[in-house]
């Protein structure tokens, strides 16, 4: 019998994957389902705990308040990215990733167990704010450490493929979180949910944090950031300033089009009288879970054709459809289902399978966690995070059809990005 190392045996016409290789897959992934959890729960969640967090008399003022401390979460993102990448292209990836989920589970703890206005006044939503903020920082190392991670284990014929496998587990995130909080209004009831029953989101998410964080401590590191590391000089920032500035266009459409199409979506449905809240959580499952097919489908496409290709029809896809389809759900033309699934496979898959990796091959390993991250995150902070608050307060002013076009403006800002990136 013939010796065999630690990878897997062959089918013909398919490359050999190390078992390593799929150990740090799931490491990766394992991470994007905490943090799709974290942040989808809150904002999610936000209009039943916005009452007991927020002092006032006035609902939707404190409605948009909880959407601010979403909003800020978001702002500290670009800090963050630069604080754990540096951390990351400088101690390791995995390093930084295990730091950045002990930060998200205990944010997310300390969440589940705050006080009320009504016990602490405005102790409770300053320190809801930190929390939210603590997290932000942690996420904003996290993405771009995953991407890079992903982009340095991955087989080279199969890198697109393992983007789309690793950012599924941001989807699988947002499928237990709407799981989640469709069970607790169906069990509890929205009075039940709003008189702390909101708390039980968040202990699920640290329970979440906690298991990634064994899952990451078995990993092991990328062999091409430790063969990088031997390198004498580190490249200057200000080198990458072109494709950084790709990277924070192209993501623009990409953020946008996520968040409306798997946060904001229940909240929309809600607003144009398409479902009622319980019914339109939980019609997000399937949607998100052949958005999970989808994202494979186009890693597959993206190896075989190009990634920069299929993210660039994706962009166009997502200018093109999405006007159309939320005045088709608006109008009552075709269900929330179908709306939500039209929108995530045609537009969003195909550029959220992609995005990280694509853009964390246009930079060397040494510099490549912060080059990659501080643009993409600020962009985030700047469009993905202020989304729900923005698409909140344009239906509160009676604009809520200029949602969509807000949607597909961004993702042709993108596309002009995409024009930009010298890819490597």
């Amino acid at each position: 019998m013939t010796q065999v190392d630690d990878t897997l045996a062959t089918r013909p016409g398919r490359s050999a994957v190390s078992v390593k290789g799929r150990r740090e897959l799931l490491a990766g992934t394992v991470g994007g389902v905490v943090e799709s959890f974290d942040w989808t729960i809150y904002a999610v969640l936000a209009p039943y705990f916005a009452s007991q967090m927020f002092a006032g008399n006035n609902e939707l003022t404190k409605l948009l308040a909880a959407y601010a401390g979403f909003a800020v979460s978001f702002v500290v993102r670009p800090f963050g990215s630069y604080l754990l990448g540096r951390l990351a292209d400088a101690r390791g990836r995995r390093f930084a990733l295990m730091v950045s989920m002990i930060a998200i589970c205990l944010g997310s703890l300390l969440i589940a167990l705050l006080p009320t206005a009504a016990s602490i006044g405005v102790a409770a939503p300053a320190l809801l704010v930190l929390l939210r903020a603590l997290q932000g920082v942690a996420m904003g190392g996290e993405a771009p450490s995953v991407a890079a991670y992903i982009s340095e284990t991955a087989p080279s014929n199969r890198k697109f493929l393992f983007s789309a496998l690793s950012y599924s587990g941001v989807i699988i995130g947002n499928v237990l979180c709407f799981a989640v909080v469709g069970v607790l209004l169906l069990v509890m009831g929205k009075p039940g949910v709003v008189d702390g029953g909101w708390r039980i989101g968040f202990v699920i998410a640290a329970v979440f944090g906690v298991l990634a964080f064994w899952v990451r401590s078995i990993a092991a590191e990328s062999g091409e950031f430790e063969s990088g590391k031997r390198e004498v000089q580190r490249p200057k920032l200000a080198g990458h300033m072109r494709n950084m500035i790709a990277v924070f266009l192209m993501t623009t459409g990409v953020t946008v089009g996520y968040y409306l199409g798997t946060t904001y979506m229940p909240e929309y449905a809600a607003q144009v009288g398409a479902a009622p809240a319980a019914s339109s959580n939980l019609s997000m499952i399937p949607s998100l879970l052949l958005l999970i097919a989808a994202m494979a489908v186009f890693g597959i496409l993206a190896d075989r054709f190009g990634g920069m290709r299929v993210f660039r029809i994706g962009l166009v896809l997502l200018a093109l459809c999405t006007v159309p389809l939320m005045t088709a759900l608006a109008q009552g033309w075709l269900p929330v289902w179908a709306v939500t699934t039209l929108y995530l496979v045609l537009g969003v898959a195909p550029t959220i399978a992609l995005a990280n990796v694509l853009s964390a091959r246009g930079f060397p390993v040494e510099v490549r966690v912060v080059c990659m991250g501080v643009p993409s995150t600020l962009s985030i902070a700047l469009f993905g995070g202020t989304f729900p608050l923005l698409a909140q307060g344009l239906g509160a002013a009676g604009y809520l059809a200029a949602v969509p076009w807000v949607a597909a403006t961004v993702a042709a800002i993108a596309l002009v990005g995409t024009a930009l990136f010298k890819q490597d």
